[in-house]
């Protein structure tokens, strides 16, 4: 059997580093396989009408996104 990568996607909160689609809190809410990437949906927390989906790899980038939901404070801290 193979072992799942990310097995701890789903249901994940990640905050973008940027406003994206007018919001910065995502949770990811699905998650595809597509060969040897892995795909996640994020779900905007306080709309759940935007979505989108994003190669998991990108979620890893901390120049893009933080995991957590994190104030604009905290952001601006961990990036000093």
């Amino acid at each position: 059997m193979n072992k799942q990568k990310l097995p701890h996607l789903l249901g994940s909160k990640w905050t973008a580093q940027s406003s994206t689609l007018g919001w910065r809190h995502f949770q990811v809410v699905n998650r595809q396989n597509e060969g040897a990437l892995v795909f996640a949906e994020l779900v905007a927390a306080c709309d759940e009408s935007v979505r989108l989906w994003v190669n998991a790899q990108v979620l890893k980038n901390r120049r893009l996104w933080q995991p957590g939901w994190r104030s604009l404070l905290e952001q601006s801290q961990a990036q000093d």
